[in-house]
């Protein structure tokens, strides 16, 4: 049977991220742990990018700078021009508010609340949100946005994540570990809906995994290790989530 792929998306946007010489050091006592060494990258707007490693490469640290959760210890760090490298916490803040969604491994959903109300927390601070409905709608959680997270699954519930991390039209959606504490079918459901937003609203989609199977996915693709970019690949087709090989 032949197989139904995606055409990569082109033209690319525009460049949303200029990283140049990203190093970032842990200091634990007398020892300095080196996270990163010397990153240098460009994303462009709507693309699909995987960051493949194994545990210890330096994915989080990254997807940490590169939403202003953290900063690097030098080198430099660009968003659509606007210079994050030295940026005041004030700054940061506006910026992870206003720019950036974040997908967790865990949910962090408040238990009091349904899934209807959990995004709403997202949308009461916004400029310009959807409303929860339309976001909980995106991710298939029409029937069951009034239900509470007690009552809801796994991917359930990291699906109304992700309908709170995209409520506020972000620019960016930044995915860490997004389907690492659920099964492959569960998983399967949750990057539908990751790959339909960023389909549908062309949002940059960052996901870091260390999955080799989801890499088909995307449109590029990022290997790291020991804190470096030791190889990348463009995908010339991506193929659909269903018929990624796990």
């Amino acid at each position: 049977m032949q197989t139904t792929v995606q055409p990569l998306q082109s033209p690319l946007g525009s460049v949303v991220y200029e990283a140049r010489g990203l190093r970032k050091v842990y200091q634990t006592g007398e020892l300095d742990v080196v996270a990163l060494h010397g990153v240098d990258l460009d994303f462009r707007a709507g693309e699909l990018v995987v960051l493949l490693g194994a545990s210890g490469s330096g994915k989080s640290t990254l997807l940490n700078i590169l939403g202003g959760l953290d900063v690097p210890t030098s080198g430099a760090l660009r968003y659509k021009g606007w210079d994050l490298t030295d940026a005041e916490e004030k700054t940061l803040t506006l910026f992870r508010r206003n720019c950036v969604g974040f997908v967790f491994q865990f949910y962090n959903l408040i238990p009091s609340l349904t899934a209807r109300e959990n995004v709403a927390l997202i949308t009461d601070i916004a400029r310009d949100p959807m409303k929860p409905e339309e976001a909980l709608d995106m991710v298939g959680l029409t029937p069951r946005m009034d239900h509470f997270p007690s009552q809801l699954s796994g991917g359930e519930q990291q699906r109304v994540a992700i309908a709170r991390a995209i409520a506020k039209r972000p620019e960016v959606l930044l995915c860490d570990e997004p389907t690492g504490a659920l099964d492959i079918t569960t998983g399967i459901t949750v990057l539908e809906a990751v790959e339909r937003i960023n389909r549908e609203l062309g949002t940059l989609t960052v996901i870091i995994t260390h999955n080799a199977a989801m890499a088909e996915m995307a449109d590029r693709v990022l290997y790291l290790s020991d804190g470096q970019i030791v190889k990348q690949r463009r995908n010339e087709v991506r193929l659909p989530v269903r018929e990624l090989q796990w």
